[in-house]
């Protein structure tokens, strides 16, 4: 068993570490077709917005709790304020519901990235082949496990062998690939009316729905209210500035999923015309809409290698995260050795990994709610919890552990520049933000009201 905390090896190593567990689907599978769906510029714009003023101030506030009570979520609340040690545990709720599934969709991606390798770009374009693979038995359950268990021994190697020396490996190459396919596709005929649609906001575009979406894409993106930077803020000496590293972490994030989206929402009218019901694909664009794209494209299967070969990256450094903040939280619970709970981690993961495929093929007449499987622990971890962490997260700090103490914590390095402004958005303005995230998100998931 490890008899003291590990750490990162400076503060290069934890802000590439963050912003791998920051950078994932959310930004280049969520993100640019959320961009599409939701008015390209205007989504942009209020996005951004939100990133540096809410974003931040939630960021850094998990990343002082961690660093100041070096503890895992599922301790650090309880450690602040022992009548809110309850927060750690739902908090620690979210990673554990989300790790399964993620991990399935991650499985998705190393199932494109074999098939763009193999040369099976034209097969992949087809309109069924999609489809056909999630509803197979056996076929998504190959890939999902060669997925979880490259997460699995990320974690076992630990903080310093595993999550950072990934990251310094993969952050820098991710950025360099990002920005080569978005040059190409930029560069394309026909392009500029999807950058101009992308870049440029309309006030036409904005709406209670774009904001909503916006606002909830932060917590997908930046890993916010699922207790992971509280996680990786206990693993941050106390040398490090957690204001900069914070503001560091923002912008390699929101930097990959601008060029996310300007790589494949651009993509959208080249090749399809940019049409509502192109732009309207959602959560299927990557999957379906973009094979497409490539075997339209001279050295598409190239460029396909290289795009989900990026994602794959993406996800990796994604699930590395949300799996190490719940085996810290088993460590320091039940004092385990990390090889122990990350393997009572994997096992979890694998099993309702695997109910979560079954639920698109043999068991997809069942399901809750109205949800199948998969989408139902997405939106309980993702429309409700998230919000409801992120919100109870602000109100503890704000109004019964004090915002000073998160202040004094950053000011161990220099002066917090913000303080005014931290303390009434993390008191007054981010918890009504949130709420309005929350109310929305499940009003429109049981489908009581349409923006």
């Amino acid at each position: 068993m490890e008899n003291s905390r590990s750490t990162f090896s400076g503060k290069l190593g934890f802000i590439l570490a963050a912003a791998g567990s920051a950078v994932g689907l959310g930004n280049l599978w969520r993100f640019p077709y959320l961009a599409a769906q939701y008015g390209g510029g205007a989504f942009l714009l209020v996005y951004v917005i939100l990133a540096i003023t809410f974003g931040f101030v939630l960021m850094v506030t998990e990343i002082a709790i961690g660093r100041k009570t070096q503890l895992s979520p599922m301790e650090a609340f309880g450690s602040l304020n022992k009548k809110w040690g309850w927060l750690g545990k739902l908090a620690t709720l979210v990673p554990v519901l989300i790790f399964p599934y993620y991990c399935l969709i991650g499985g998705w991606v190393t199932k494109y990235a074999g098939v763009m390798i193999m040369g099976q770009l034209e097969e992949s374009a087809n309109d069924e082949f999609f489809g056909a693979y999630i509803t197979n038995t056996v076929d998504p359950l190959i890939w999902f496990g060669i997925f979880i268990v490259a997460t699995t021994l990320v974690i076992i190697f630990g903080v310093n062998k595993g999550i950072e020396k990934l990251s310094r490996f993969l952050m820098p190459a991710l950025l360099v690939i990002t920005i080569v396919l978005s040059i190409y596709v930029v560069t394309r005929p026909g392009a500029g009316a999807g950058v101009k649609y992308y870049l440029l906001p309309s006030i036409e575009n904005l709406s209670v729905k774009t904001f909503l979406a916006a606002l909830g894409q932060l917590f997908y993106s930046m890993s916010l209210a699922m207790g992971i930077m509280i996680t990786y803020g206990s693993y941050l000496s106390k040398e490090q500035s957690i204001e900069n590293s914070a503001r560091q972490i923002e912008i390699f994030d929101t930097a990959i999923a601008f060029l996310a989206g300007l790589m494949i929402v651009p993509a959208v009218f080249v090749f399809s015309g940019g049409s509502a019901e192109a732009l309207g694909k959602g959560p299927s664009l990557m999957f379906v809409t973009l094979p497409k794209v490539f075997n339209s494209m001279p050295g598409g299967r190239w460029i396909g290698i290289a795009f989900f070969v990026l994602v794959l990256f993406a996800a990796i450094t994604s699930s590395v995260s949300i799996m190490e903040a719940i085996v810290s939280g088993i460590m320091d619970s039940f004092k385990m050795s990390r090889n122990a709970a990350t393997a009572i981690v994997a096992v979890y993961g694998i099993i309702v990994g695997v109910v979560c495929s079954f639920g698109f093929g043999i068991w997809a007449d069942f399901t809750i709610f109205g949800f199948s499987i998969l989408d139902f622990l997405d939106f309980v971890s993702n429309s409700i919890l998230l919000p409801v962490v992120g919100m109870l997260t602000c109100i503890m700090v704000g109004h019964f552990v004090g915002s000073d103490v998160i202040i004094q914590e950053i000011e161990l390095n220099e002066k917090f520049r913000l303080a005014k402004f931290y303390k009434v958005m993390v008191r007054w303005i981010a918890p009504i933000f949130i709420f309005a995230i929350l109310v929305s998100s499940v009003l429109e998931g049981v489908g009581i009201i349409k923006f």
